[in-house]
């Protein structure tokens, strides 16, 4: 029998703290995926579910955008999948009479845990101005509420039309091209917070602003690098396929400023021997300080320069462009300031080196630990002139493979979801659906909160996602969407966001991924893109949790229709009917998807082109692959300061927090920690358990704290710090973001530790 919703906040301010594990998963993940599956769904539809999650003839999980192998185990699936599957299909409602007894300002008060908890959101919900609760509302009202604001406003620009990862391809290639036939651009989306860095160096240097790697070419590299990632927690099922490269001889080199239990040992829930023992996965952990990664690599291209024999010359004549300038630059790096930067030991570089040189075959993965600093495009641009060097791209068992976080985020990009559109994509619009497409660039996530904040934008419309609590600067931010005239959210759950509104919002409550999708042409499916740009579709077989939601699809057309009326010759209705119709012109517009039915229609889906992969063909401004030389940067500390990185416990995806446990790091019963180097903590003085305000430091002068968090001291790299979010969110300013990608910096804040009051 599934367990009941809590009634209260579960109390938080004494977190339970033991030795971190050095291994993960195992029947401990099993013991856990269990028990919460049985919580959320009971016994008999947890075994339906999860036996369907990631399976051909099944639903892509809502979770990670890790691939699928050809060959699927019955269970495959993570623990933090099946928490997300948990939490879709669950058996709680969050009704209309439940907004009658909570007011939004008593759902302020509420922890995200809380808030998630309660179950799937089953009508429309609209507050109007000046009231102090959701109230249910018709799906016609709700249209016509959106319709009404969106064309009074004096221009389209002064709407945002928001994008979680979990969007499907068909609902984000409609939203797109709706917000474009609206008039704006302005389409920011959960990307600008993560991977957009990625997708700025990679873009600049090969060509394409994607990994180039598939799931094959692991099992075949020679040598992994794991940088500034923590698949244990984030990517779960990565670890199966990290063990089955140690199986055929990978070495991996981790690179992280916290040691990671999922790398340092994989228990393996699917095969015996992995219960029993597991496998070492890590053959050498560099323990770098935070944001030093660029120095890191930019020695070693040093080093690999140096060595007689090591740089792949033929590739590097024939396929490259800018080495020269490179090269001297590289040939600069200097082994003291290296130091100084990555807080290494000489002789772990060396040891680094050379399993780089015996590698013949070489991958390089990576996640948020090098994307959200202000250096981060140049830190990925110096990670790619390393695997040039060696040409380790466009080769079997070799090249980028940036980690993508949400299960269709990648797709979401692929389908037009970008504000800073490629001018071809936006021709073929044109062309297809007959109307001229708006050519300036609109507003990424950081802007976007600027532009409410200056009453520039006055309509949030956000599909999916958490974006209060996932974005920067959460005072900077809530106050933004404060002044907006309307907020409206597409949304399977209750969140933070719900209850940070404008003058007037709605909920609109849509199906989840496990859920069958009936519409006028009969049942549908999606299809969706994973981190390594393989297209497939999903499937849902459960009932919706309620008979009055509407897909993503069916919102989107309908809105469009009450927004654009009789001027738009899009067919809306037709697409809401039978989304094959909307894949037939996906197939016309985004190139890749050349008859996309009936390749979808394969269950292992299809591999997307990639001309640097398949042919060693760079589509770049000078038609090679673009080596780079920018300075070297790394954050500097000042003294009595520490660096602090936001990071996920093990109980949280993103922003959705299931538990308060973060089992590998040895935290129980609570959130408000940081992680502090004993050695750092003693010279600050400060005892483990005990309690400070965690204060940052920005060069526009204002205090940005976090008050009442437990010290715990962690082995962490010296001088720097780990805390969750999105508690601290509260630390980063709006304004520190990356060059060129505006990426929050949220790896890298400097902060000051103060005596808490909780104390």
């Amino acid at each position: 029998m599934a367990g009941k919703a809590p009634k209260s906040d579960p109390v938080q301010d004494a977190p339970q703290v033991a030795e971190p594990r050095h291994a993960a998963a195992g029947l401990p993940a099993i013991g856990h995926t269990l028990r919460i599956a049985q919580q959320q769904m009971g016994v008999k539809r947890t075994a339906l579910t999860l036996l369907r999650v990631n399976q051909k003839d099944g639903f892509d999980c809502p979770g990670c955008a890790w691939p699928e192998p050809e060959h699927r185990h019955a269970a495959e699936f993570c623990e933090n999948g099946a928490k997300a599957v948990a939490e879709e299909a669950t058996l709680r409602r969050v009704t209309p009479e439940f907004f009658a007894a909570h007011p939004v300002a008593d759902l302020a008060t509420r922890s995200g845990y809380w808030l998630g908890q309660q179950g799937r959101l089953t009508h429309p919900m609209y507050l109007p101005e000046g009231g102090d609760r959701y109230e249910p509302v018709t799906w016609e009202r709700a249209f016509d509420i959106v319709a009404g604001e969106l064309k009074a406003l004096a221009s389209p620009d002064e709407a945002l039309f928001y994008t979680s990862g979990r969007t499907s391809n068909e609902a984000a290639f409609l939203y797109q091209l709706f917000a474009r036939e609206f008039g704006t651009n302005n389409l920011p989306d959960c990307s600008n917070m993560c991977h957009e860095s990625s997708g700025s160096a990679l873009s600049e240097t090969i060509g394409i602003g994607k990994g180039s790697v598939l799931l094959e070419d692991l099992y075949k590299a020679d040598l992994i690098i794991v940088a500034g990632q923590n698949p244990g927690t984030n990517h779960p099922r990565m670890l199966s396929a990290l063990e089955k490269a140690k199986g055929n001889g990978a070495k991996i080199i981790t690179v992280n400023p916290l040691p990671e239990a999922g790398l340092e040992r994989f228990k393996n829930p699917q095969t015996p021997q992995g219960m029993l023992k597991g496998a070492a996965l890590t053959d050498l952990f560099l323990q770098i300080r935070i944001g030093g990664d660029q120095a890191l690599f930019r020695l070693l291209n040093k080093l690999i320069l140096e060595s007689e024999g090591a740089v792949d010359e033929e590739f590097v004549a024939g396929h490259t462009h800018g080495f020269e300038e490179f090269a001297e630059a590289a040939r600069a790096a200097d082994w003291d300031e290296t130091l100084t930067a990555t807080g290494l030991p000489r002789e772990r570089i060396d040891e680094a080196l050379r399993m780089v040189l015996a590698s013949k075959r070489t991958i390089v993965c990576w996640a948020m630990g090098l994307t959200q600093h202000k250096h981060s495009v140049a830190t990925i641009r110096e990670v790619v002139n390393f695997l040039l060097l060696r040409g380790n791209i466009g080769r079997p068992g070799a090249g980028v493979c940036p980690v993508r976080g949400h299960s269709n985020v990648q797709g979401d990009r692929t389908m037009g979801i970008f504000e800073r559109p490629a001018p071809a994509f936006l021709d073929a619009l044109e062309r297809e659906f007959g109307f001229a497409p708006p050519r300036e660039h609109g507003y990424d996530v950081v802007r976007a909160i600027r532009a409410m904040r200056d009453d520039r934008a006055k309509v949030f419309f956000a599909m999916g996602g958490n974006f209060v609590s996932a974005s920067p600067d959460t005072e900077v931010t809530e106050a933004a969407m404060r002044r907006a005239r309307l907020t409206v959210h597409v949304s399977t759950k209750l969140n933070r966001s719900h209850a940070v509104t404008g003058a007037r919002a709605l909920i609109l409550p849509t199906l989840g991924r496990t859920e069958r999708d009936l519409q006028g042409g009969g049942e549908q499916f999606v299809t969706v893109e994973d981190s390594m740009g393989m297209v497939h579709a999903s499937r849902g077989r459960l009932e919706p949790a309620s008979g009055q939601l509407l897909s993503e699809t069916a919102i989107v057309c309908r809105l469009a229709r009450r927004v654009l009326g009789e001027d738009s010759r899009t067919p809306w209705e037709e697409f809401e009917k039978d989304y094959a119709t909307i894949r037939d012109r996906i197939a016309r517009v985004v190139p890749g998807f050349e008859d996309f039915n009936a390749r979808v229609a394969d269950p292992n889906g299809f591999a997307l082109p990639h001309a640097p992969r398949d042919e060693r063909r760079f589509p770049t401004a000078t038609g090679k692959a673009n080596f780079t030389a920018a300075p070297v940067e790394y954050p500097r500390l000042p003294e009595g300061r520490l660096l602090l990185q936001t990071l996920r416990s093990h109980d949280q995806y993103n922003t959705t927090i299931y538990g308060l446990d973060d089992r590998y790091r040895g935290i129980r019963n609570g959130r408000r920690v940081v992680l502090v180097n004993p050695e750092d903590a003693r010279a600050l003085n400060l005892a483990d358990g005990s309690y400070v305000d965690l204060v940052s430091e920005w060069r526009d002068g204002v205090e940005r704290r976090a008050d009442g968090f437990r010290v715990v001291h962690y082995p962490t790299a010296a001088g720097c710090a780990a805390a969750y979010y999105p508690e601290t969110n509260v630390l980063v300013p709006l304004d520190s973001t990356a060059d060129t990608s505006n990426t929050p910096a949220s790896k890298s804040v400097v902060v000051r530790l103060e005596q808490s009051s909780t104390d």
